[in-house]
């Protein structure tokens, strides 16, 4: 069973420390730090710590999309990767020292046209074959049309694959006409597909087992935030509470589930396991500064309290 993970959008991270954060004052930073980013590429980094080799897709353009690739390299993840015209996005993430509280701000990518992904879906072809992993994560650029996820997956109905898919807005509904593997929503985006503001516990539990029943997905998890997650299945509603701890950085926790629980799944987990291993992989990405996301050892440190 091969995991490939496809991010459309990815980012080069940057993050840095300040010891107070305020208006119109030049601010001192400091402890700059870079990490390649995007839903797919944090998803392969954390695999490859837990002992899971990945295939990483990706597009990239320009000076930032190279330090991309060399960081990822350098992590020693397997990079496929294709170069498109435009130059990849940076985001940024500020650590305030003195309140304790991050910044995040996400930059967007420069539109660009589908045919330059031209290559990615000829890579993806090459390389899936019947029974693997293929993961979507992430966000679509501006520019692409919001069918883009779903026209690759009905491409690859004939083979399958278990598709697992991890991203948001217009695109996610969209994909959710396909039949998948496995979705990640949390709970405000389970409620913007049930078309409410917000679900009781009951109305998220019924929904989401709806969804199964729908055979839209095979697993459905919903992030519940600091209170964990629950897994949706043929046999029901499975919790996972999370462990209080100190949060560092909240950058790549949901990625880092998703991880956990591609972990569990080639490891062919019961479903409540596989829910302990996601939990488990997002607070251990809270543990770690900037966008450094979950270790073995904070893995390890975060099962034991589960």
């Amino acid at each position: 069973m091969k995991v490939i993970t496809l991010t459309i959008n990815p980012a080069l991270d940057k993050s840095a420390k300040v010891d107070d954060i305020t208006p119109f004052d030049k601010l001192e930073c400091y402890d700059i730090t870079y990490h390649p980013g995007g839903g797919g590429v944090n998803i392969s980094r954390v695999l490859h710590r837990l002992g899971i080799e990945s295939d990483c897709l990706f597009p990239f353009g320009g000076k930032t999309g190279e330090h991309l690739v060399e960081l990822l390299k350098e992590q020693h993840v397997n990079v496929i990767s294709t170069p498109i015209s435009n130059l990849t996005r940076e985001n940024f993430a500020v650590f305030n020292t003195k309140t304790k509280l991050q910044y995040r701000f996400g930059m967007p990518t420069s539109p660009f046209s589908e045919t330059e992904l031209e290559p990615i879906e000829q890579l993806i072809n090459k390389h899936l074959s019947a029974g693997d992993i293929f993961v979507i994560s992430g966000s679509l650029p501006v520019g692409l049309p919001t069918h883009y996820y779903s026209k690759l997956i009905q491409n690859l109905k004939a083979q399958e694959v278990k598709v697992i898919v991890d991203t948001s807005g217009p695109v996610f509904h969209e994909v959710l006409k396909n039949q998948l593997f496995l979705i990640k929503p949390n709970q405000k985006e389970l409620a913007r597909l049930a078309g409410k503001e917000s679900l009781t516990k009951s109305e998220r539990e019924a929904f989401a087992l709806k969804m199964v029943a729908d055979q839209i997905a095979q697993y459905v998890v919903v992030s519940l935030g600091k209170d964990g997650a629950f897994i949706a299945h043929n046999h029901g509603i499975e919790y996972v509470a999370a462990p209080v701890i100190s949060v560092n950085s909240t950058i790549g926790a949901g990625d880092s589930m998703v991880a956990g629980l591609i972990y569990a799944i080639t490891q062919e987990k019961t479903p409540k396991n596989m829910l302990r291993w996601g939990v488990a992989c997002g607070v251990a990405a809270t543990l770690s500064e900037g966008s450094d996301l979950a270790h073995k050892e904070n893995i390890d440190k975060i099962l034991k309290l589960i």
